[in-house]
């Protein structure tokens, strides 16, 4: 840890990821649209000063403003431009040598009320060198030339921002005769002229002139693709100028991919709270700690003396009480939490950009299907979708979704269609499992409900206190929470349609698929009219869940993308039921689900299904043309993976039992990963150990896995206190809660008012 001058790192380190991507040493960098440039920009004069290659970074930099301007200004001239819609200013002032009339220029700005230009970029040498035939002479006139400039550009750096650009280096065998003088021994000389005398007489931190050294780390790549030896290809000088549009805009917009020159946000109001709240379950914790731990050692076994026997205690060691089972509880949150702090919200790891590579994506997965694969169990049961089975699912599911994030496989569009359906899998699951309780145990008890909600939700309500995100911002646990209470609500409406009842009378069958076709409609409905979606989900309370930057649309969105599944998992558990019950499949170990020639063609049809889905996903040219179709298709390719999983009796009777061990931790990993695997909510990587990217990866993957474990520990520990058998234990424990997030919603409320 070297301290939290993430700028410094910007404009001094990094290397390339790949050929064109850029990744400073320990931040992220922002790729900037116009729209956020000029937000950044508005109202404000830059200045570039200097040569050519100043020239080419200036056009760089106001095509992230205007793409449309093109490079036709005078080569050795003055160079104005002006977005009038944004009054943003930035001009190119010709000056290749750092001389008196540069000086005077810079000079005119420190005197009088004469308005300063809110960013100045200054750089030059490769003229003196030309001109002067590389000579001493003009090193040292060069020398003594910025010794008179850089008092000026010290003062302007008070108020301005100002950035030389060091010279970079040159591809020698490409200059033309006339340029041969310039070598690389020159430009280095220049260079540590220049670094040695800015900033030498500044004390104030604020007067510093920002050294732009960063460009010829990126120069050594590149140059060599350079037309003519000198200047540097489009994309190492719009590289430059991203870098220069992070350094200035990053803590202005605060980007959450833009970890580079940010500063460490404020503590808010809930977040001290609930810092004072863990703080005090510690000490509790401690002081019950030691007062059972003196109990003990008073009444502990002791040796007589006379006989040498061993005598029992008067009293037997207590068993753990509620309370100190809920201060153990809080105690490991608290900790937990504070790894969750400073992984990514504090500036103290570092963090990187991703950057996708099909190696990064398809090795990690190999290695864990041989995994997988070696770890093979038999099962306790062979049915249908059985629990290890489905543990297995979430399991190896969730695996190649956390791969799919730290690879970055979101930009290629096979991957990420296929990564589609894993999610619309785990949501499959979720009509499927809920339907099947609901149907068979008939329990709609106010205590199952609040089991299954303070399980999915606990976590989630923590972060969003602690990280200062908002609920919809963990979008998948909103939206499994609501799909959850659908569920419920089609099934315990009158009238309670459940399996004993409909044994009794074939009718009631008929009412319960009525049931699921207004479901369905319902769907179709909300699915295809975004207003009244979006006005149900505005009323409060519901607008404090789900709307994230001011609006609903992205939970209307996520919603809609995977729209109909839940409905295919209840519509696939009621048929696997009904035949179940019929004995019209064969659930025995070995045994085929079907009859032989009844098995072999669905699994052909399955198999078939399977793989024409894959080469549809990657067929896919656009991905909103494929995400309006995936809501309707996903569930073949589910579908099909289910039958070719269970017809053949000998793979419904085996499971991975290391898979199987991620998917009862899915829920906690998928969560988890977002600050302490991932870094910046998830759009770049934690940075632990830098330098060594394998070594990193491992290192943060086991505390990210021991963490999501011990979180699911201490949630399903929580939830035998917080929601009690006893309905009326329960009933208070619920008013205590509705309690927690009324004076959750009233400081809230006061953070917005002090934040506007």
């Amino acid at each position: 840890f070297k301290g939290g001058d993430t700028c410094e790192y910007l404009l001094s380190s990094g290397r390339f990821l790949g050929e064109k991507v850029w990744q400073p040493h320990s931040c992220m960098m922002h790729k900037y649209k116009n729209s956020e440039a000029k937000n950044c920009l508005i109202d404000k004069h830059v200045v570039f000063i200097g040569d050519s290659r100043i020239r080419q970074l200036f056009y760089s930099f106001i095509k992230l403003i205007n793409p449309q301007v093109k490079e036709e200004g005078i080569k050795h001239g003055n160079i104005p431009f002006e977005d009038k819609s944004a009054s943003i200013k930035v001009d190119f002032l010709w000056y290749p040598e750092v001389n008196g009339s540069m000086r005077q220029r810079i000079k005119s700005w420190t005197e009088g009320s004469v308005a300063k230009p809110h960013i100045i970029v200054v750089g030059a040498a490769t003229w003196s060198i030309k001109i002067h035939n590389g000579s001493n002479e003009a090193l040292a006139q060069y020398k003594i030339n910025i010794t008179s400039i850089a008092p000026l550009l010290e003062k302007l750096a008070i108020s301005s921002d100002v950035y030389w650009v060091l010279q970079d280096p040159v591809y020698e065998d490409m200059l033309s005769e006339n340029r041969k003088m310039i070598t690389n021994e020159k430009i280095d000389a220049y260079n540590e002229a220049a670094v040695r005398i800015l900033n030498s007489s500044s004390r104030n931190s604020k007067a510093k002139v920002k050294v732009f050294s960063v460009s010829k780390l990126i120069a050594q790549e590149t140059i060599m693709k350079s037309a003519d030896g000198l200047h540097l290809p489009e994309s190492s000088r719009d590289t430059n100028a991203m870098i220069l549009m992070n350094v200035y805009c990053n803590k202005i917009m605060k980007p959450i991919d833009g970890s580079c020159c940010q500063p460490q946000p404020p503590l808010t109001l809930i977040q001290k709270i609930a810092f004072c709240f863990f703080t005090l379950s510690i000490i509790g914790y401690l002081i019950i700690s030691l007062i059972h731990r003196n109990n003990y050692r008073k009444n502990k076994s002791c040796t007589d003396l006379e006989s040498g026997e061993e005598k029992k205690p008067a009293i037997s060691t207590p068993n753990i009480s509620t309370l100190e089972m809920l201060l153990q509880c809080f105690c490991k949150l608290g900790l937990i939490m504070t790894y969750f702090y400073l992984c990514d919200r504090a500036n103290l790891f570092m963090k990187e950009n991703k950057f996708y590579t099909h190696s990064s994506f398809f090795i990690p997965i190999v290695y864990i299907l041989v995994l997988g694969v070696f770890y093979t169990e038999n099962t306790k049961e062979t049915k249908v979708l059985n629990r290890e089975q489905t543990d297995e699912w979430k399991g190896w599911m969730q695996l190649v979704i956390l791969i799919y994030h730290i690879s970055g496989a979101s930009t290629f569009l096979p991957v990420y269609m296929h990564i589609r359906v894993l999610v619309a899998a785990y949501l499959f699951q979720t009509g499927y499992g809920h339907f099947s309780y609901f149907w068979i145990k008939g329990d709609f008890g106010v205590y199952r409900v609040c089991q299954v909600l303070f399980r999915l939700n606990f976590l989630v309500v923590v972060l969003c206190i602690v990280m200062d995100r908002p609920y919809q911002f963990y979008y998948f646990v909103p939206l499994v929470t609501v799909w959850f209470m659908i569920i419920y609500a089609t099934l315990a409406v009158w009238p309670q349609i459940v399996q004993k009842k409909a044994n009794g009378n074939c009718l009631w069958h008929f009412g319960l698929l009525l049931k699921l076709i207004c479901l369905l409609t319902c769907i179709y409905f909300l699915s295809y009219s975004q207003g009244a979606f979006e006005k149900i989900f505005s009323f409060w309370p519901l607008s404090k869940c789900f709307e994230l930057n001011g609006n609903v649309y992205e939970w209307w969105f996520r919603w809609k993308l995977d729209r109909y599944v839940v409905f295919h998992g209840m519509l696939f558990a009621f048929i696997y039921l009904a035949l179940q019950k019929r004995q019209m499949i064969s659930e025995g170990k070995g045994d085929p689900l079907f009859s032989n020639r009844v098995s072999n063609v669905l699994l052909f049809i399955s198999i078939v299904s399977f793989l024409t889905y894959s080469i549809w996903a990657s067929s896919c040219k656009n991905k909103t043309e494929c995400n309006e179709l995936h809501p309707s298709v996903s569930v073949v390719q589910i579908l099909a993976f289910i039958l070719i999983r269970n017809i053949p009796g000998y793979v419904r009777s085996v499971y991975s039992s290391f898979f199987a061990w991620f998917g009862k931790i899915s829920l906690e990993l998928f969560i988890c990963q977002y600050h302490i695997w991932l870094a910046a909510d998830t759009k770049g990587i934690l940075v632990l150990i830098p330098g060594y990217p394998m070594f990193n990866v491992l290192v943060s993957t086991f505390i990210f896995v021991c963490v999501a474990h011990e979180i699911s520990q201490i949630t399903n520990d929580l939830a035998q206190i917080v929601v009690p058998k006893d309905n009326s234990t329960l009933l208070k424990r619920l008013l205590c809660i509705a309690g927690f997030f009324s004076g959750l919603h009233f400081f809230s409320a006061m953070q917005d008012q002090s934040r506007h």
